[in-house]
């Protein structure tokens, strides 16, 4: 009883005094975040748990739904490209419409969910917010698009073929033309997804590997974005009769696009990616048993044993012990150095050629590592891997120094050692294969090594074969890899219903998306009248010109009761 009377409020009449001594001491129990020394750290070996701060609670939705300012002009759309109506999915869920919400996501976005975890906001919509100045900052969209999409797959409901198109069976002959897509990364799954809601039934895509998403599944990690969320992407695409075909892809079994015209299929998108990692030099010959990994073969192990259901096999993570140095200053650097501290890593230590203002990653990406106890070590370019025996034990690096044109250049007289028991390689990707370039032929190559694509029509240079993602050179994120595939299935619709003498509009019009929800029958009647819905604007501003009336018919009020109209003149 004394120690809680000791709590009621006193009339100060003295300072305070306690010793800095006994302050320090008794700091440990009150303390809620981490010390510097990372003594009570949480550890992360085998944790792949979300980390992302942007999740949201429903509570958390709610209030920061309720903040959006709803724009007339709003940037936040200008900034996404795949063109979502933002501040529309925001108000639904202001309103609780969680349904609402996801389906106004996912008709423009077929990977709505992946895209609200992994986006990079902070230079897309976050980054064009009106409120981005203010005390409160910007809206956290992508955490509201998560939580409106996570909670649409809780309600595990199909997705369906545009209502108003007639039955498959008495669809025109060109929609059951044979459509091929190779890789099943965002870029493609995006595509088949409007092809299908477009009325296509004859779409295949080809996955070299045993699972669908591309880099989504086997390269951005389970706590960033896990398993079952790509999953659900693509069951959703799977419900509208998209084939997919495992084990098999350009250059695997003779398959060519040769061969892929002689089977009939009119018409081919390639997403692909790209597969092989940009090597330096100073690795090569160089083994993971030796302790050096690329980007590329480091992460799809670590996807593999952490997502479950990716694959059949069960492998073990890779066994990362002592201090591992991660080159490369791009997001995937900093996915492989956030990895490689669940998979045992004592110190992470990320080296870049430029400096911190120079930093190809996102901010959000960097913040997360930096939390982590990452270590950065900018302005150095490696030079050579130091072996003991077969094992790597340390890495020298020169100094890189910005000249007054503004190019950097090496300083060999300053040169840099580091101990090391693992070096993971995150320079990039690109396509090196000769076979699968060969499977391509015959469209042509740009000075890049990556087939010539039109940015509009994201046609090759074979007007019948398609690409985008990665391997198109334009998209440099998840999400302008899906409004890639978006972009391309308008073009293959217009370029195989040409094909059969069929004119289609100049003008996209790509298909929503639709769930069984929508063919519930909620008309009423009244007076006599049958409305589609019960919900009626009544008088008063929005209800007394017709032009107001018809945007409230197009936005989905089922009637407007009025009594006086403003004179048209």
């Amino acid at each position: 009883l004394q120690n809680i009377l000791a709590l009621n409020p006193r009339k100060q009449t003295h300072a305070t005094l306690h010793s800095t001594a006994a302050k320090k001491q008794v700091k440990k129990q009150w303390k809620r975040n981490s010390d510097k020394n990372c003594s009570n750290c949480e550890k992360l070996e085998n944790n792949f748990d979300d980390i992302k701060h942007t999740t949201l609670s429903e509570r958390g939705a709610l209030r920061e739904a309720m903040r959006c300012l709803k724009c007339a002009d709003a940037p936040c759309q200008k900034s996404c490209p795949t063109n979502l109506d933002i501040k529309s999915f925001i108000t639904s869920i202001a309103n609780k419409n969680y349904y609402g919400a996801a389906k106004m996501i996912l008709s423009d976005n077929p990977l709505g969910l992946t895209c609200g975890m992994v986006c990079p906001t902070s230079d897309l919509c976050v980054g064009g917010c009106n409120l981005y100045a203010t005390e409160e900052g910007p809206i956290n969209i992508g955490g509201l698009q998560q939580f409106a999409t996570e909670v649409f797959k809780t309600m595990n409901i199909p997705q369906i073929r545009n209502p108003s198109l007639p039955p498959q069976e008495d669809m025109p002959k060109s929609y059951q033309a044979k459509i091929a897509l190779l890789g099943a990364g965002p870029a493609s799954l995006s595509c088949a997804s409007f092809l299908a809601r477009l009325g296509y039934s004859n779409i295949t895509i080809f996955e070299k590997q045993e699972y669908l998403g591309g880099l989504s599944m086997s390269e951005i990690p389970q706590f960033r974005l896990p398993y079952d969320v790509v999953n659900f992407e693509a069951e959703l695409m799977k419900d509208l009769g998209v084939k997919v075909i495992f084990s098999k892809g350009l250059a695997v079994d003779g398959m060519t696009l040769r061969t892929l015209k002689e089977d009939g299929y009119e018409a081919v998108f390639i997403g692909i990616g790209l597969p092989e990692p940009n090597r330096d030099s100073i690795f090569q010959g160089l083994r993971m048993e030796q302790g050096f990994y690329t980007s590329k073969d480091f992460l799809p192990l670590v996807a593999m044993a952490s997502k479950p259901g990716m694959c059949d096999c069960h492998s073990p993570l890779p066994s990362i012990r002592g201090t591992v140095i991660v080159l490369g200053a791009g997001d995937t650097a900093f996915d492989c150095a956030t990895s490689a501290l669940r998979c045992g890593a004592r110190r992470v230590f990320v080296a870049f050629r430029k400096g911190f203002t120079n930093i190809r990653a996102v901010p959000e990406e960097m913040e997360l590592a930096k939390e982590e106890k990452c270590e950065f070590l900018p302005f150095l370019s490696p030079r050579k891997v130091v072996l003991k025996g077969e094992q790597i034990v340390a890495m020298e690096f020169v100094r890189t120094e910005q000249d007054d044109d503004g190019n950097w250049k090496e300083d060999e007289d300053q040169v840099v050692r580091l101990k090391a028991d693992v070096v993971i390689s995150a320079f990039g990707s690109i396509l090196s294969d000769n076979k699968v370039r060969e499977a391509m032929a015959p469209i042509k190559f740009n000075r890049w090594g990556l087939p010539e694509v039109d940015p509009e029509t994201m046609q090759t240079s074979e007007p019948w074969v398609f690409a985008g993602g990665d391997i198109g050179g334009l998209a440099n994120t998840t999400v302008e890899s899906v409004n890639d595939g978006k972009q391309a299935s308008w073009y293959m619709h217009r370029y195989i219903q040409s094909l059969y003498g069929v004119a289609v509009s100049t003008v996209p019009e790509l298909p929503l998306f639709y769930t069984p929800i929508d063919l519930v029958d909620i008309s009423v009647e009244m007076a006599g009248l049958k409305f589609p819905n019960p919900f009626g604007l009544a008088s008063a501003t929005p209800a007394t010109s017709s032009s107001m009336i018809r945007r409230a018919f197009e936005a989905g009020w089922g009637f407007a009761v009025t009594k006086t109209f403003s004179l048209d003149k």
